[in-house]
């Protein structure tokens, strides 16, 4: 039976529910709660919609799942009229498509632009949670939903001299909107994680010279886009419901699946073709759809990691450079792999260098570049593609107090504690679209799932004309240990990366800890599905 409160009776907020965040799942939550007639407000921090790929606008910036797999999937109509132009579409268009849903749905009239939260309070009494604004304007409501997401606050590293520098220097993902100018400039780019390597390979033909500062390499794979022709186009339309399914039932929703044999389990010469044509398609199947225990047998892992390195060899002309674009530190897919266009064959330009800091450090940034161990370096721009404060970050930026003033960030100092990767006892009412210990893989599907299932709890709570939804401390520990056991044999959890935690920019992030649920989507969605069916009778409800 459901634990319950007695309500009473309890004053009217100003809003049902206030969603923090306009990006893809702001916006999909908006849709679903608005079409249910609830009194319903976003509050953006931004200009306008789009979220990540309002924010993350550097040069190459796009996809990696598949577009026609990204998209939403609750409108049949909207699928039949918008048309992907590639197979992994760049972000302005991405950004296009998201302004066309808004449009579509009249979601602005319920945002408020320009309106960063920088707190959030429960209030006991009142069954209620206050947010402020970076005005200081507060705003009341029931139910708080954040639609922060998981990689949404950048990091700059800690490097002496970093405000010295004279000329113009940019995060990839707090990217200038007016197009920037790198025709004949001195560039450096520090970081070569997925956004240094596309914005790296898109300026690379562009700049006067192209210094990259590399401390981890990572394995990346082709990507292989292409323009999507009409027929193309028309199969892409006329397979949508299989296309889905087919994402619903994969382990983390992409296209590809976990191939059901071992890397051992067949012969030296077939396990090399099988490579090869995985290296030659497009997409993420040579990370998703690979053998089954490259993500969890040292020896299997080896098998890929030697056939990518020799890839690399066979692609860069200056094996010196070749053997510093090797990872040596983590095996391939352990950490999250990047999709390429002809990033390697960059490093055989004559106008790219490649420092590895482990070999010359960045002693500081001067007011006119960087200087190193070894010499300096004189810039015009410097890309600083130094990733996020992952999973948790959103959260530290905004002062969650719960149950009688207590912290978010106290309660998750030494790693995040949910349930269901959605809620967090002592935190009645809020609850988490992506949250820590959620099913990430491709986003939008998981985050369509997320949507609907809280939207249902919401609707749960309207019907019964309950007032406070909290996560028990039982079900947080249960939750929370069985994610953690989720995690353990995985090579990815071994490796410092933003999906253990590890951010060597930010105080007190430098231990691992368990912060992404690593089993499959359809067994989380399974959970929650059961949790729903037995009327949520493992929250305490009042």
């Amino acid at each position: 039976m459901a634990q319950t409160i007695n309500a009473g009776a309890t004053p009217i907020p100003d809003f049902d529910a206030i969603i923090i965040g306009a990006g893809m799942s702001g916006l999909y939550q908006l849709y679903r709660l608005r079409e249910q007639g609830l009194r319903i407000r976003v509050f953006e921090a931004g200009t306008e919609v789009g979220g990540t790929w309002y924010w993350n606008r550097y040069p190459g910036a796009r996809f990696d799942s598949e577009s026609y797999s990204y998209g939403y999937s609750f409108s049949q109509e909207l699928l039949q009229e918008w048309e992907w132009s590639e197979h992994f579409a760049g972000q302005p268009e991405t950004l296009r498509y998201l302004n066309h849903v808004a449009d579509k749905f009249d979601l602005r009239r319920d945002i408020q632009f320009r309106s960063r939260v920088t707190a959030a309070v429960y209030a006991e009494d009142t069954r209620s949670w206050t947010i402020t604004l970076e005005d200081g304007a507060q705003h009341s409501t029931r139910f708080l939903i954040t639609a922060i997401g998981p990689l949404s606050t950048p990091t700059l590293p800690r490097i002496e001299g970093r405000d010295d520098f004279k000329g113009a220097s940019f995060h990839t993902a707090r990217w200038p909107k007016a197009p920037v100018d790198f025709s004949g400039k001195r560039v450096a780019v520090i970081g070569t994680g997925a956004t240094g390597v596309q914005t790296i390979q898109t300026i690379a033909g562009q700049v006067g010279h192209l210094t990259v500062f590399q401390r981890t390499p990572n394995w990346c794979a082709p990507l292989h886009n292409g323009k999507i022709d009409a027929e193309t186009q028309a199969k892409i339309k006329a397979s949508y419901p299989d296309m889905f399914a087919r994402c619903k039932e994969t382990f983390a929703c992409f296209l590809h699946t976990p191939d059901p044999r071992g890397a051992f389990e067949v012969s030296d010469e077939e396990r090399e073709a099988f490579y090869e044509k995985l290296y030659a398609e497009r997409g993420f199947g040579i990370w998703q759809g690979n053998f089954k225990d490259i993500l969890i047998d040292r020896k299997a892992n080896a098998t890929i990691s030697e056939f990518v390195a020799r890839k690399i060899r066979q692609r860069v002309k200056n094996q010196a450079v070749a053997e510093k674009l090797i990872p040596r530190n983590h095996g391939f897919g352990t950490r999250r792999l990047p999709l390429e266009t002809f990033y390697y064959e960059v490093y055989n330009q004559d106008n790219v260098e490649l420092v590895d800091i482990n070999e010359t450090p960045i002693e500081r940034i001067t007011p006119d570049g960087i200087r190193t161990s070894d010499r300096e370096y004189i810039f015009d721009i410097i890309i600083y593609a130094t990733g996020f404060d992952a999973i948790t970050g959103s959260f530290d930026k905004i002062d969650f107090r719960g149950v009688g003033g207590a912290r978010l960030t106290d309660k998750w100092k030494r790693g995040p504690e949910t349930y269901l990767g959605i809620m967090v006892h002592e935190f009645p009412n809020m609850l988490m679209l992506m949250g820590p210990h959620t099913a990430l893989g491709n986003i939008p599907r998981s985050i369509e799932y997320s949507v609907d299932w809280v939207t249902g709890l919401i609707l749960f709570a309207m019907e019964k004309r309950l007032t406070r939804l909290e996560a028990t401390p039982e079900g947080v520990k249960f939750w929370t240990d069985h994610v953690k056991a989720l995690g353990e044999g995985l090579l990815s959890n071994e490796v410092n990366s933003w999906m253990t935690g590890i951010n060597s920019n930010v105080e007190g992030k430098q231990t691992r800890i368990v912060a992404r649920y690593s089993g499959s989507a359809p067994a989380y969605r399974a959970r929650c599905d059961e949790v729903a069916a037995k009327g949520y009778a493992e929250l305490r409800l009042g």
